[in-house]
């Protein structure tokens, strides 16, 4: 399969606006398409604990599509510090950054720094996750609510192949802090409240893991299979909260037997996935994602705007934030190798010692 095959493209979501200057934006320059300087662009990404995203592909995809412009870029990463993702942003501020893009940690701290940039004259965009009440300039992500839904569906079609009965269902969501996980669990959940409701299966523990904290979820997750043995199914959020539930099945000879769910398509879920761990996972094309935003933040840094296609309505402001939102995929075992196929992971990252066989046998290649 040919590189973009999730070709909901950037580009096509996008379209050249009036050329207008960002209202937001400030100084003699402002607006103008010609002649003036190109300013530099600031992204605080979030950390590196929670997905390996944020330590490895969004810093490659976005500095290259900001190379590929020749417009400046200062990438930094708060590590999880609330008070290192302010004093970042303050750097940035005050360095002169004409945008600023953020991923936040929760959205009043997030709040806080979009409040403080746009004090400045400062563009901002919210980066994968919205800042509630935060006016950002653009939000580029994917469509959280439809991750959610493949999901609740990948979990429905793992169980009904291993023709469970009235399974017992254990949901783990991400942090209650990230309005991602939020709309994760509303798409998850309207899958299976249904269920539930029909008595086709068992409500079980329902619990959210703070900051998206791995060595949470397992403590978690243990107590959830001490109060209940029987748990038949784990809708977990991300790849990284699933790979602690599978690390907890292990110990009790339950990995294979319980279906789990994750998100991201890391090396570490496409792997669970190949061994029959991990029952599927959601795809989010990054590059796709990276490119969108930068794209953006590159006409504002030109001091322009760009209008876009789509808006979502942020819960708390009711305020309508201009969108790009791209579409997820489901992969399970026999789709795997498309992940390989688009560029987002390498064979050689992932068909490494057992799994050699293993991708070979799933037309890895």
């Amino acid at each position: 399969m040919r590189k973009g095959m999730f070709a909901l493209a950037a580009a096509g979501l996008l379209a050249t606006g009036s050329m207008a200057a960002c209202g937001d934006d400030s100084g003699s320059d402002s607006g103008s398409t010609g002649g003036s300087s190109v300013g530099k662009v600031g992204v605080i990404l979030p950390d590196t604990a929670s997905s390996q995203r944020w330590g490895t592909d969004d810093p490659k995809f976005l500095k290259a599509a900001f190379d590929a412009a020749g417009v400046a870029v200062d990438i930094q990463n708060a590590q999880g510090d609330k008070s290192q993702f302010q004093t970042i942003a303050d750097g940035m501020i005050s360095s002169g950054v004409k945008v600023l893009m953020i991923v936040n940690l929760d959205s009043g701290t997030g709040k806080a720094v979009l409040d403080k940039a746009k004090a400045a004259g400062i563009a901002t965009i919210d980066y994968d996750r919205l800042t509630l009440n935060g006016g950002a300039n653009y939000y580029v992500s994917f469509d959280n609510v439809a991750v959610g839904k493949l999901q609740g569906e990948g979990l429905v079609k793992c169980l009904t192949d291993m023709k469970a009965t009235k399974p017992l269902v254990a949901e783990l969501n991400g942090s209650p802090t990230d309005n991602n996980a939020t709309l994760f669990k509303e798409g998850y959940d309207s899958v299976l409240k249904p269920k539930y409701d029909s008595g086709d299966y068992v409500k079980g523990p329902d619990q959210s893991v703070p900051d998206w904290d791995n060595a949470q979820a397992g403590t978690i997750f243990e107590q959830m299979l001490t109060e209940k043995k029987d748990i038949k199914g784990v809708l977990a959020a991300n790849d990284g909260l699933g790979n602690a539930v599978i690390s907890v099945l292990k110990k009790n000879k339950l990995n294979g037997k319980v279906p789990v769910t994750g998100q991201d398509a890391t090396v570490q879920g496409l792997q669970n996935i190949l061994a029959g761990d991990q029952c599927m996972t959601v795809y989010k094309a990054i590059k796709q994602e990276a490119d969108a935003a930068a794209d953006l933040a590159i006409s504002l840094a030109k001091g322009q705007k760009k209008d876009v296609a789509q808006t979502i309505t942020d819960p708390e402001s009711k305020a309508a934030v201009p969108s790009v939102l791209l579409p997820p995929k489901s992969i399970f075992k026999d789709s795997v190798k498309d992940v390989v196929a688009d560029g987002f992971v390498t064979k050689e990252q992932l068909c490494t010692g057992d799994f050699a066989k293993l991708c070979t046998d799933n037309g890895v290649s």
